[in-house]
């Protein structure tokens, strides 16, 4: 900046500033806030400008988001959204192993479990949530630090963009643990995937790779993590050649079998994960944020959410209603086995013998719910 621009700053800047913030930046458990200098294109620290960071910190429950998460996030967003002196905003989750795995199930066992009128409340804060991101005014970029499933694919395809480390998961859970992908997977999946492709992951509940999610297109950008003997290497455990198999189909980003992931599993054993390319990659594209004309940027991307914006305010109202009223049967259950199963057991129901209990007309009881169960005779 030269010293012609740096003098008309100090002489026309306002000495006060209104404040457009509904409240005072709360800082709510489980989530944290920080602004972080940003940087030019050469790496070089950018006075006076910042990236907001928004993270996601509860690694011990894969940075699920329980009911004061969802709001930290809320108004995370919104300061970020309101500070002059954010360029753009990194929306991340402590740790390697998990950005996020959706909504906190020992909470949805415990507490909105058969009490749909609460979870109705909660759907209220989870749906201003996708909001506040849909919303931002500045860029979000989804920082993929580790696996993305469920209503975390859900919160991260809200955002602009999205950098992963190439060890991460991507895909949905609802069918398998009793819920349905209606916080947005089902909204955004088939314009960002294809009706297809959003079929297959929004039902089946198979996770699938960061390099296939590159494939697919709902990835910016993928970085290596695993470090083995100094260096890094791509995911062992992952088809990571462009090729086509025997029958014509793309198999670059599909997981490995048999003795190759078996190798590749060994492989992730001998290495150490560092996320230092992400973090190299993230600040890179929020470099080149930077030197764009904010307003005409902030027009774009909001012109470019549209898509996703118009499906997710037509179905979020009506998808609330259902995800409460669910709350007394299916959801009760599948939160329940995952909140109460383990290894050994597994954490799903015996969905044959929900089926056929079902077919002869079996009521919803907690006598049937019971026998449901992980480990039950």
């Amino acid at each position: 900046m030269n010293q012609t621009t740096a003098t008309l700053i100090e002489q026309l800047a306002p000495k006060q500033l209104a404040d457009h913030n509904l409240v005072p930046q709360t800082v709510m458990p489980g989530v944290l806030y920080e602004k972080r200098p940003a940087r030019n294109r050469a790496g070089e620290i950018v006075p006076d400008l910042y990236n907001a960071w928004i993270t996601l910190d509860n690694p011990k429950q894969y940075n699920s988001y329980t009911t004061d998460m969802a709001k930290g996030l809320i108004l995370a967003f919104r300061a970020a959204s309101m500070a002059r002196d954010v360029v753009a905003v990194v929306f991340t989750a402590t740790g390697d192993k998990a950005f996020c795995t959706g909504g906190n199930t020992k909470e949805y066992a415990e507490y909105y479990a058969g009490n749909p009128q609460e979870y109705r409340q909660y759907m209220r804060l989870f749906n201003d949530m996708v909001s506040s991101i849909l919303a931002c005014d500045k860029p979000v970029v989804c920082r993929v630090n580790g696996m993305r499933i469920g209503g975390g694919q859900e919160i991260g395809m809200a955002a602009d963009f999205t950098i992963a480390q190439d060890l991460a998961n991507f895909g949905q859970a609802g069918p398998k643990h009793g819920s349905a992908a209606i916080g947005g997977a089902t909204d955004f999946l088939p314009l960002m995937i294809g009706c297809e492709q959003a079929m297959v992951s929004g039902t089946l509940c198979e996770p699938f790779s960061a390099h296939k999610a590159y494939r697919l297109g709902i990835c910016t950008e993928i970085v290596p993590a695993l470090k083995i003997d100094g260096k890094f290497v791509p995911n062992p455990t992952v088809i990571t050649d462009r090729y086509l198999d025997e029958f014509g189909r793309i198999v670059h980003g599909e997981f490995k079998t048999g003795e190759a992931l078996a190798e590749g599993k060994a492989l992730l054993k001998q290495g150490e994960v560092d996320l230092s390319l992400l973090d190299e990659a993230v600040e890179k594209l929020c470099a080149k944020l930077l030197d764009t004309f904010p307003e005409c940027l902030t027009k774009s991307f909001e012109e470019l959410r549209k898509p996703k914006l118009d499906a997710w305010n037509r179905n979020k109202e009506n998808s609330r209603a259902w995800l409460a009223l669910n709350m007394m049967n299916e959801a009760r259950t599948g939160f329940r086995a995952f909140n109460e199963g383990n290894k050994d057991t597994g954490r799903e129901i015996d969905f044959t013998a929900l089926r056929r209990a079902l077919a002869k007309g079996v009521p919803w009881t907690p006598e049937l719910i019971d026998s449901l169960m992980p480990g039950a005779e």
